[in-house]
Protein backbone atom coordinates (compact mmCIF):
# COMPACT_ATOMS: atom_id res chain seq x y z
CA UNK A 1 0.00 0.00 0.00
CA UNK A 2 1.04 3.49 -0.25
CA UNK A 3 2.10 5.39 3.44
CA UNK A 4 -0.60 8.43 4.33
CA UNK A 5 2.29 11.13 4.78
CA UNK A 6 -0.14 12.81 7.50
CA UNK A 7 -2.79 11.81 10.21
CA UNK A 8 -6.25 10.71 10.40
CA UNK A 9 -7.83 13.30 12.46
CA UNK A 10 -11.24 14.39 12.53
CA UNK A 11 -12.20 12.14 9.51
CA UNK A 12 -9.26 12.97 6.81
CA UNK A 13 -5.78 12.98 6.69
CA UNK A 14 -4.14 16.06 7.69
CA UNK A 15 -0.52 17.24 7.73
CA UNK A 16 1.81 16.50 10.52
CA UNK A 17 2.71 19.47 12.81
CA UNK A 18 6.06 18.27 12.58
CA UNK A 19 8.47 17.23 9.32
CA UNK A 20 10.23 13.79 11.26
CA UNK A 21 9.23 10.55 9.88
CA UNK A 22 9.49 6.77 10.46
CA UNK A 23 10.79 4.39 8.42
CA UNK A 24 8.85 1.25 8.26
CA UNK A 25 11.43 -1.78 7.43
CA UNK A 26 10.33 -5.11 5.76
CA UNK A 27 12.27 -7.32 8.64
CA UNK A 28 12.49 -10.10 5.94
CA UNK A 29 14.79 -8.46 3.51
CA UNK A 30 15.20 -5.32 5.67
CA UNK A 31 14.16 -2.95 3.08
CA UNK A 32 12.98 0.30 3.09
CA UNK A 33 8.97 0.21 2.16
CA UNK A 34 7.82 2.93 3.55
CA UNK A 35 7.47 6.19 5.84
CA UNK A 36 5.09 7.58 7.76
CA UNK A 37 4.91 10.84 10.20
CA UNK A 38 6.47 11.01 13.74
CA UNK A 39 3.64 12.60 15.13
CA UNK A 40 4.12 14.76 18.32
CA UNK A 41 2.40 16.27 21.36
CA UNK A 42 0.65 18.76 19.38
CA UNK A 43 -0.86 16.21 16.91
CA UNK A 44 -1.90 14.00 20.33
CA UNK A 45 -4.06 17.21 21.48
CA UNK A 46 -5.80 17.81 17.70
CA UNK A 47 -6.92 14.75 17.65
CA UNK A 48 -7.60 14.49 21.14
CA UNK A 49 -9.22 17.51 20.82
CA UNK A 50 -11.24 15.94 17.60
CA UNK A 51 -12.43 13.08 19.56
CA UNK A 52 -13.97 15.31 22.63
CA UNK A 53 -15.66 17.24 20.37
CA UNK A 54 -17.29 14.36 18.34
CA UNK A 55 -18.06 12.02 21.95
CA UNK A 56 -21.45 13.78 22.68
CA UNK A 57 -23.08 13.17 19.45
CA UNK A 58 -21.52 9.40 18.90
CA UNK A 59 -22.57 8.46 22.73
CA UNK A 60 -26.01 9.85 22.40
CA UNK A 61 -26.33 7.83 18.97
CA UNK A 62 -28.41 4.66 19.48
CA UNK A 63 -27.05 1.19 19.53
CA UNK A 64 -28.28 -0.27 16.30
CA UNK A 65 -26.54 2.68 14.52
CA UNK A 66 -23.30 2.06 16.18
CA UNK A 67 -24.13 -1.63 15.37
CA UNK A 68 -24.89 -0.52 12.36
CA UNK A 69 -21.43 0.89 11.59
CA UNK A 70 -19.58 -1.73 13.42
CA UNK A 71 -20.92 -4.19 10.83
CA UNK A 72 -20.39 -1.70 8.46
CA UNK A 73 -16.71 -1.61 9.51
CA UNK A 74 -16.48 -5.65 9.58
CA UNK A 75 -17.83 -5.68 6.04
CA UNK A 76 -14.85 -2.93 4.24
CA UNK A 77 -12.41 -5.37 6.72
CA UNK A 78 -13.48 -8.75 5.03
CA UNK A 79 -13.64 -7.16 1.66
CA UNK A 80 -10.05 -5.56 2.15
CA UNK A 81 -8.43 -9.05 3.34
CA UNK A 82 -6.30 -10.00 0.95
CA UNK A 83 -4.79 -6.18 0.98
CA UNK A 84 -4.27 -6.27 4.56
CA UNK A 85 -2.33 -9.69 4.60
CA UNK A 86 -0.12 -8.45 2.03
CA UNK A 87 0.66 -5.22 4.25
CA UNK A 88 1.41 -7.36 7.49
CA UNK A 89 3.60 -9.61 5.65
CA UNK A 90 5.50 -6.72 4.40
CA UNK A 91 5.64 -4.80 7.74
CA UNK A 92 5.96 -7.53 10.19
CA UNK A 93 6.82 -10.45 8.19
CA UNK A 94 4.34 -12.95 9.17
CA UNK A 95 4.37 -16.21 5.94
CA UNK A 96 1.16 -14.65 3.81
CA UNK A 97 -0.76 -17.62 4.65
CA UNK A 98 -0.50 -17.08 8.67
CA UNK A 99 -1.74 -13.11 7.77
CA UNK A 100 -4.34 -14.42 5.55
CA UNK A 101 -5.57 -16.63 8.41
CA UNK A 102 -4.72 -15.02 11.42
CA UNK A 103 -4.16 -11.27 10.83
CA UNK A 104 -6.58 -10.41 8.50
CA UNK A 105 -8.99 -13.20 9.34
CA UNK A 106 -9.62 -12.69 13.20
CA UNK A 107 -10.13 -9.02 13.25
CA UNK A 108 -13.05 -9.67 10.89
CA UNK A 109 -14.48 -12.00 13.60
CA UNK A 110 -13.68 -9.91 16.12
CA UNK A 111 -15.04 -6.61 14.58
CA UNK A 112 -18.60 -8.91 13.91
CA UNK A 113 -18.88 -9.87 17.81
CA UNK A 114 -19.09 -6.05 18.81
CA UNK A 115 -21.44 -5.30 16.04
CA UNK A 116 -23.63 -7.83 17.37
CA UNK A 117 -23.03 -6.80 21.53
CA UNK A 118 -23.46 -3.51 20.44
CA UNK A 119 -27.56 -4.17 19.82
CA UNK A 120 -27.63 -6.29 22.23
CA UNK A 121 -26.36 -5.25 25.09
CA UNK A 122 -28.01 -4.33 27.99
CA UNK A 123 -27.13 -0.62 28.36
CA UNK A 124 -29.71 -0.19 31.25
CA UNK A 125 -31.28 -2.64 33.89
CA UNK A 126 -33.75 -2.42 36.69
CA UNK A 127 -32.64 -3.12 40.10
CA UNK A 128 -35.42 -2.45 42.71
CA UNK A 129 -36.36 0.99 43.05
CA UNK A 130 -33.47 1.97 40.76
CA UNK A 131 -32.26 2.00 37.21
CA UNK A 132 -28.61 1.01 36.35
CA UNK A 133 -27.30 2.55 32.87
CA UNK A 134 -24.20 1.34 31.33
CA UNK A 135 -22.35 4.47 29.93
CA UNK A 136 -19.46 5.06 27.47
CA UNK A 137 -16.25 6.48 29.33
CA UNK A 138 -14.96 9.07 26.92
CA UNK A 139 -12.21 9.67 25.23
CA UNK A 140 -10.10 6.41 25.22
CA UNK A 141 -6.62 6.45 24.26
CA UNK A 142 -5.50 3.21 22.09
CA UNK A 143 -1.95 1.99 22.33
CA UNK A 144 -1.26 -0.79 20.10
CA UNK A 145 1.66 -3.22 19.60
CA UNK A 146 3.08 -4.52 16.56
CA UNK A 147 3.27 -8.44 17.07
CA UNK A 148 -1.26 -8.25 16.00
CA UNK A 149 -0.87 -4.73 14.12
CA UNK A 150 -4.65 -5.24 13.53
CA UNK A 151 -6.28 -7.66 15.88
CA UNK A 152 -5.00 -5.35 18.73
CA UNK A 153 -6.49 -2.17 17.17
CA UNK A 154 -9.89 -4.05 16.54
CA UNK A 155 -9.71 -5.38 19.98
CA UNK A 156 -10.02 -2.28 21.28
CA UNK A 157 -11.39 0.32 18.88
CA UNK A 158 -14.71 -2.07 17.87
CA UNK A 159 -15.57 -2.30 21.84
CA UNK A 160 -14.72 1.24 22.82
CA UNK A 161 -17.08 2.08 19.57
CA UNK A 162 -19.86 -0.04 20.71
CA UNK A 163 -19.68 1.48 24.33
CA UNK A 164 -20.21 4.70 22.52
CA UNK A 165 -16.78 6.07 23.29
CA UNK A 166 -14.17 8.21 20.91
CA UNK A 167 -10.56 6.88 20.38
CA UNK A 168 -7.37 8.60 19.23
CA UNK A 169 -5.43 5.31 18.33
CA UNK A 170 -1.31 5.19 18.47
CA UNK A 171 -0.03 2.17 16.77
CA UNK A 172 3.49 0.87 17.20
CA UNK A 173 5.91 1.91 14.80
CA UNK A 174 6.98 -0.76 13.53
CA UNK A 175 3.70 -1.86 12.03
CA UNK A 176 2.13 1.65 11.13
CA UNK A 177 0.63 1.02 7.66
CA UNK A 178 -1.89 -1.79 9.22
CA UNK A 179 -3.15 1.22 11.20
CA UNK A 180 -3.29 3.44 8.00
CA UNK A 181 -5.43 0.56 6.26
CA UNK A 182 -7.65 0.42 9.51
CA UNK A 183 -8.13 3.67 9.26
CA UNK A 184 -9.20 3.85 5.49
CA UNK A 185 -11.73 1.25 6.81
CA UNK A 186 -13.39 3.69 9.43
CA UNK A 187 -13.84 6.22 6.61
CA UNK A 188 -15.49 3.66 4.13
CA UNK A 189 -17.33 2.43 6.61
CA UNK A 190 -19.26 5.48 7.66
CA UNK A 191 -17.97 6.20 11.25
CA UNK A 192 -18.48 9.75 11.74
CA UNK A 193 -15.68 12.26 11.91
CA UNK A 194 -13.57 12.48 14.93
CA UNK A 195 -15.08 9.31 16.54
CA UNK A 196 -11.96 7.60 15.47
CA UNK A 197 -8.44 9.68 15.06
CA UNK A 198 -4.72 7.98 14.18
CA UNK A 199 -1.34 9.94 15.41
CA UNK A 200 1.65 7.77 14.35
CA UNK A 201 4.85 8.10 16.08
CA UNK A 202 7.20 6.88 18.74
CA UNK A 203 5.94 5.80 22.34
CA UNK A 204 7.93 8.41 24.49
CA UNK A 205 6.84 10.90 22.59
CA UNK A 206 3.26 10.49 21.06
CA UNK A 207 2.34 7.47 23.42
CA UNK A 208 3.53 9.23 26.29
CA UNK A 209 1.51 12.43 25.18
CA UNK A 210 -1.45 10.36 24.73
CA UNK A 211 -1.37 9.07 28.20
CA UNK A 212 -0.90 12.54 29.84
CA UNK A 213 -3.43 14.06 28.10
CA UNK A 214 -6.02 15.41 30.78
CA UNK A 215 -9.09 15.08 27.63
CA UNK A 216 -8.08 11.04 27.62
CA UNK A 217 -10.32 9.45 30.08
CA UNK A 218 -9.27 5.96 29.84
CA UNK A 219 -5.91 4.36 28.38
CA UNK A 220 -6.13 0.97 26.51
CA UNK A 221 -2.41 -0.37 26.07
CA UNK A 222 -0.91 -3.63 25.04
CA UNK A 223 2.51 -4.20 25.18
CA UNK A 224 5.56 -4.62 27.92
CA UNK A 225 5.31 -5.02 32.18
CA UNK A 226 7.62 -2.64 31.98
CA UNK A 227 6.13 0.15 29.58
CA UNK A 228 2.61 -0.75 31.12
CA UNK A 229 4.00 0.43 34.55
CA UNK A 230 4.69 3.46 33.40
CA UNK A 231 1.04 4.18 32.24
CA UNK A 232 -0.41 2.76 34.71
CA UNK A 233 1.68 5.31 37.19
CA UNK A 234 0.81 8.36 34.65
CA UNK A 235 -3.05 7.17 34.94
CA UNK A 236 -2.95 6.67 38.56
CA UNK A 237 -1.58 10.43 38.94
CA UNK A 238 -4.89 12.14 36.84
CA UNK A 239 -6.91 8.90 38.40
CA UNK A 240 -8.07 7.78 34.88
CA UNK A 241 -9.34 4.53 33.94
CA UNK A 242 -6.96 2.25 32.65
CA UNK A 243 -6.62 -1.39 30.59
CA UNK A 244 -3.27 -3.09 30.89
CA UNK A 245 -2.34 -6.33 28.48
CA UNK A 246 1.11 -6.84 29.57
CA UNK A 247 3.89 -9.95 29.34
CA UNK A 248 3.49 -13.45 29.57
CA UNK A 249 5.30 -16.95 30.01
CA UNK A 250 2.61 -19.04 29.99
CA UNK A 251 2.85 -22.64 31.21
CA UNK A 252 1.64 -25.81 29.24
CA UNK A 253 1.34 -28.21 31.66
CA UNK A 254 1.19 -31.77 30.10
CA UNK A 255 -0.28 -34.38 33.11
CA UNK A 256 0.51 -38.07 33.53
CA UNK A 257 -2.66 -39.41 31.43
CA UNK A 258 -2.54 -36.81 28.60
CA UNK A 259 -2.01 -37.94 24.96
CA UNK A 260 1.88 -37.05 24.72
CA UNK A 261 2.52 -36.79 21.51
CA UNK A 262 -0.28 -34.75 20.37
CA UNK A 263 -0.01 -32.05 23.47
CA UNK A 264 3.81 -31.88 22.22
CA UNK A 265 2.90 -31.17 18.29
CA UNK A 266 0.51 -28.44 19.60
CA UNK A 267 2.92 -27.19 22.32
CA UNK A 268 5.77 -26.29 19.78
CA UNK A 269 2.87 -24.94 17.27
CA UNK A 270 2.19 -22.72 19.34
CA UNK A 271 5.43 -21.16 20.07
CA UNK A 272 6.38 -21.52 16.72
CA UNK A 273 3.16 -19.48 15.54
CA UNK A 274 3.62 -15.52 14.80
CA UNK A 275 7.72 -16.43 15.18
CA UNK A 276 7.41 -16.87 19.04
CA UNK A 277 5.95 -13.27 19.08
CA UNK A 278 2.54 -14.25 21.10
CA UNK A 279 2.15 -12.87 24.73
CA UNK A 280 0.38 -15.69 25.25
CA UNK A 281 2.34 -17.82 23.55
CA UNK A 282 3.12 -21.49 25.97
CA UNK A 283 6.87 -20.85 26.20
CA UNK A 284 6.97 -23.08 29.19
CA UNK A 285 6.33 -27.02 28.71
CA UNK A 286 6.19 -29.16 31.97
CA UNK A 287 6.22 -32.53 31.35
CA UNK A 288 6.46 -35.79 33.89
CA UNK A 289 10.07 -36.53 35.13
CA UNK A 290 9.74 -40.60 33.52
CA UNK A 291 8.71 -39.06 30.28
CA UNK A 292 10.50 -35.85 30.11
CA UNK A 293 13.21 -37.49 27.20
CA UNK A 294 10.25 -39.05 25.32
CA UNK A 295 9.34 -34.86 25.16
CA UNK A 296 12.01 -33.59 24.26
CA UNK A 297 12.71 -35.60 21.58
CA UNK A 298 9.08 -35.20 20.05
CA UNK A 299 9.60 -31.34 20.70
CA UNK A 300 13.00 -31.10 19.15
CA UNK A 301 11.38 -33.06 16.15
CA UNK A 302 8.49 -30.82 15.83
CA UNK A 303 10.58 -28.02 15.65
CA UNK A 304 12.90 -28.51 13.17
CA UNK A 305 9.84 -28.92 10.96
CA UNK A 306 9.56 -25.09 11.44
CA UNK A 307 12.82 -23.83 10.31
CA UNK A 308 10.99 -22.49 6.49
CA UNK A 309 7.85 -21.59 7.99
CA UNK A 310 8.08 -18.84 10.23
CA UNK A 311 8.89 -15.87 9.54
CA UNK A 312 11.65 -13.18 10.83
CA UNK A 313 11.37 -11.46 13.81
CA UNK A 314 10.01 -7.26 13.63
CA UNK A 315 13.54 -5.73 13.57
CA UNK A 316 17.17 -6.12 14.44
CA UNK A 317 16.81 -4.94 17.97
CA UNK A 318 14.36 -7.83 18.86
CA UNK A 319 16.22 -10.10 17.26
CA UNK A 320 19.30 -9.16 18.93
CA UNK A 321 17.28 -9.68 22.08
CA UNK A 322 15.99 -13.22 21.69
CA UNK A 323 19.51 -14.17 20.47
CA UNK A 324 20.57 -12.87 23.80
CA UNK A 325 18.31 -14.47 26.03
CA UNK A 326 18.96 -18.16 23.85
CA UNK A 327 22.99 -17.20 24.92
CA UNK A 328 22.06 -16.61 28.21
CA UNK A 329 20.02 -19.97 28.13
CA UNK A 330 23.07 -21.95 27.88
CA UNK A 331 25.30 -20.03 29.91
CA UNK A 332 22.98 -21.02 32.98
CA UNK A 333 23.22 -24.71 31.72
CA UNK A 334 20.30 -25.17 29.75
CA UNK A 335 20.90 -27.71 26.54
CA UNK A 336 19.71 -26.86 23.23
CA UNK A 337 18.29 -29.38 21.83
CA UNK A 338 16.73 -27.12 18.28
CA UNK A 339 17.81 -24.21 17.16
CA UNK A 340 20.20 -21.77 18.83
CA UNK A 341 21.30 -18.15 18.33
CA UNK A 342 22.76 -17.92 15.15
CA UNK A 343 20.87 -16.86 12.26
CA UNK A 344 19.05 -19.27 10.11
CA UNK A 345 19.48 -16.89 6.89
CA UNK A 346 22.15 -13.73 5.88
CA UNK A 347 19.53 -11.86 5.35
CA UNK A 348 16.21 -10.95 7.32
CA UNK A 349 15.87 -10.48 11.22
CA UNK A 350 15.28 -14.38 11.46
CA UNK A 351 15.88 -16.44 14.67
CA UNK A 352 16.25 -20.22 14.36
CA UNK A 353 13.36 -22.45 16.23
CA UNK A 354 14.79 -22.79 19.33
CA UNK A 355 14.02 -25.81 22.29
CA UNK A 356 15.52 -25.71 25.58
CA UNK A 357 15.95 -29.22 27.59
CA UNK A 358 16.97 -29.54 31.20
CA UNK A 359 15.74 -26.07 32.09
CA UNK A 360 15.02 -25.10 35.89
CA UNK A 361 12.21 -23.00 37.06
CA UNK A 362 15.01 -20.41 38.26
CA UNK A 363 16.65 -20.01 34.94
CA UNK A 364 16.46 -16.57 33.17
CA UNK A 365 14.37 -18.40 29.96
CA UNK A 366 11.99 -19.40 32.84
CA UNK A 367 11.21 -16.95 34.38
CA UNK A 368 11.22 -13.92 31.82
CA UNK A 369 9.32 -13.11 28.57
CA UNK A 370 11.15 -13.79 25.78
CA UNK A 371 9.42 -12.92 22.53
CA UNK A 372 10.71 -15.07 19.77
CA UNK A 373 10.43 -18.98 18.93
CA UNK A 374 12.02 -20.69 22.26
CA UNK A 375 10.47 -23.63 24.13
CA UNK A 376 11.80 -24.24 27.37
CA UNK A 377 10.87 -27.96 28.58
CA UNK A 378 10.72 -28.34 32.30
CA UNK A 379 9.96 -31.53 34.02
CA UNK A 380 8.22 -32.24 37.15
CA UNK A 381 8.09 -35.00 39.68
CA UNK A 382 4.23 -34.90 40.72
CA UNK A 383 1.34 -32.35 40.21
CA UNK A 384 1.54 -30.16 43.06
CA UNK A 385 5.36 -29.70 41.68
CA UNK A 386 3.68 -29.03 38.69
CA UNK A 387 1.81 -26.00 39.77
CA UNK A 388 4.38 -24.64 42.02
CA UNK A 389 6.07 -24.29 38.99
CA UNK A 390 3.60 -23.44 36.68
CA UNK A 391 2.68 -20.65 38.84
CA UNK A 392 6.12 -19.49 39.80
CA UNK A 393 6.34 -16.02 37.78
CA UNK A 394 5.43 -13.02 38.18
CA UNK A 395 3.14 -13.18 34.99
CA UNK A 396 -0.48 -15.09 34.63
CA UNK A 397 -1.54 -14.27 31.08
CA UNK A 398 -2.82 -18.00 29.95
CA UNK A 399 -1.85 -21.68 29.70
CA UNK A 400 -2.60 -24.67 28.71
CA UNK A 401 -3.41 -28.12 30.57
CA UNK A 402 -3.43 -31.52 28.78
CA UNK A 403 -4.74 -34.46 30.50
CA UNK A 404 -6.78 -38.19 29.45
CA UNK A 405 -9.84 -37.00 31.05
CA UNK A 406 -11.10 -33.37 30.50
CA UNK A 407 -12.23 -32.79 34.06
CA UNK A 408 -8.58 -33.92 35.52
CA UNK A 409 -7.79 -31.44 33.17
CA UNK A 410 -9.99 -28.56 34.38
CA UNK A 411 -8.96 -29.62 38.02
CA UNK A 412 -5.88 -28.58 37.62
CA UNK A 413 -6.19 -25.44 35.09
CA UNK A 414 -9.19 -23.91 38.26
CA UNK A 415 -5.62 -23.94 40.32
CA UNK A 416 -3.29 -21.99 37.66
CA UNK A 417 -3.18 -17.92 38.62
CA UNK A 418 -3.59 -17.40 35.16
CA UNK A 419 -6.26 -15.72 33.15
CA UNK A 420 -7.17 -17.90 30.46
CA UNK A 421 -6.73 -22.00 30.04
CA UNK A 422 -7.03 -23.82 26.99
CA UNK A 423 -8.01 -27.69 27.95
CA UNK A 424 -6.62 -30.05 25.50
CA UNK A 425 -5.90 -27.93 22.85
CA UNK A 426 -8.94 -26.24 23.16
CA UNK A 427 -9.87 -23.66 20.34
CA UNK A 428 -9.76 -19.68 19.93
CA UNK A 429 -12.66 -18.22 21.21
CA UNK A 430 -13.13 -14.58 20.39
CA UNK A 431 -16.45 -14.07 22.66
CA UNK A 432 -13.92 -15.41 25.97
CA UNK A 433 -12.46 -12.60 28.22
CA UNK A 434 -8.53 -12.49 27.60
CA UNK A 435 -6.41 -10.49 30.11
CA UNK A 436 -3.75 -11.61 32.94
CA UNK A 437 -3.16 -11.80 36.75
CA UNK A 438 -0.42 -10.52 38.23
CA UNK A 439 1.83 -8.51 36.32
CA UNK A 440 -0.16 -9.56 33.07
CA UNK A 441 -1.67 -6.94 33.55
CA UNK A 442 -5.39 -4.86 34.51
CA UNK A 443 -8.80 -5.67 32.37
CA UNK A 444 -9.99 -7.53 29.77
CA UNK A 445 -10.63 -7.56 25.85
CA UNK A 446 -13.13 -9.18 24.10
CA UNK A 447 -16.38 -10.49 24.23
CA UNK A 448 -19.25 -8.53 26.90
CA UNK A 449 -15.87 -8.38 29.04
CA UNK A 450 -14.10 -6.43 26.82
CA UNK A 451 -17.09 -3.85 25.90
CA UNK A 452 -17.79 -3.72 29.97
CA UNK A 453 -13.79 -1.40 29.60
CA UNK A 454 -15.19 1.44 28.29
CA UNK A 455 -18.55 1.49 30.17
CA UNK A 456 -18.78 3.91 33.14
CA UNK A 457 -21.86 2.59 36.04
CA UNK A 458 -24.61 5.49 36.84
CA UNK A 459 -27.91 4.40 38.94
CA UNK A 460 -30.92 6.42 39.55
CA UNK A 461 -33.31 5.91 42.71
CA UNK A 462 -37.31 5.86 42.38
Amino acid sequence: MQAHDGMYIDGAWRPAAGRDTIEVVNPADEKVIGRVPAGTAEDVDTAVRAARAAFPAWAATAPAERAARLAALRDVLAARAGEIAETVTAELGAPLAFSQAVHAGVPVLVAGSYAELAATYAFEEKVGNSTVYQEPVGVVGAITPWNYPLHQIVAKVAPALAAGCTVVLKPAEDTPLTAQLFAEAVAEAGIPAGVFNLVTGLGPVAGQALAEHPDVDLVSFTGSTAVGRRIGSIAGAAVKRVALELGGKSANVILPSADLAKAVNVGVANVMSNSGQTCSAWTRMLVPADRYDEAVELAAAAAAKYGDRIGPVVNAGQRDRVRGYIEKGVAEGARLVAGGPESPREQGYFVAPTVFADVTEHMTIAQEEIFGPVLSILRYEDEEEALRIANGTVYGLAGAVWAGEESEAVAFARRLDTGQVDINGGRFNPLAPFGGYKQSGVGRELGSHGLSEYLQTKSLQF
